[in-house]
């Protein structure tokens, strides 16, 4: 790590001492790597391997989303690695996919779903990633098997 020195404006430093305290970082330092970091994800190459996080609200019964929704996580059956509804009323939810992927990929799927109407307040998480394949022995029995190594940035 190196130690550097900035300039900053007063209204920006409150902004950031609200975001440490937001956070949970401990001290602003760690805020400011963290929204470096945020920030250079933005512009993570398309061909990286990522875990995103897809998040949206919608009406299920609009346009017949509530069945149309799971059958597009379907036909990314390998792309994605859980799914979570939570019904809000009788006519919103919100939803969480899992995916992995590109990131190219998971935004090309989240992005179909954020064009839908009724999809509402769509947001995607990045987290980079890299697969790893790795032999393990249990008592007897070894075998082979992924592990996703979560990674400090793209």
């Amino acid at each position: 790590m190196q130690r550097i020195t900035i300039t900053i404006e007063d209204d920006l430093l409150e902004a950031l001492d609200a975001f440490m305290d937001r956070s949970g970082a401990s001290n602003r330092s760690e805020a400011l790597r963290d929204l470096i970091r945020r920030g250079l994800d933005q512009d993570a190459p398309e061909t990286a391997e990522c875990v995103g996080v897809v998040t949206y609200a919608m009406d299920p019964a609009q346009r017949d989303l509530g069945r149309l929704v799971p059958e597009s996580r379907q036909q990314h059956h390998d792309a994605a690695i859980a799914a979570l509804s939570v019904p809000l009323d009788h006519h919103a939810a919100v939803e969480v996919a899992v995916m992995r992927g590109t990131v190219g990929s998971v935004q090309a799927y989240a992005n179909s779903l954020f064009l839908q109407r009724g999809v509402r307040h769509g947001q995607t998480v990045l987290i980079p990633v890299r697969t790893e394949v790795e032999f393990h022995l249990h008592g007897e029995r070894a075998h082979t098997h992924d592990h996703l190594r979560v990674l400090d940035r793209f």
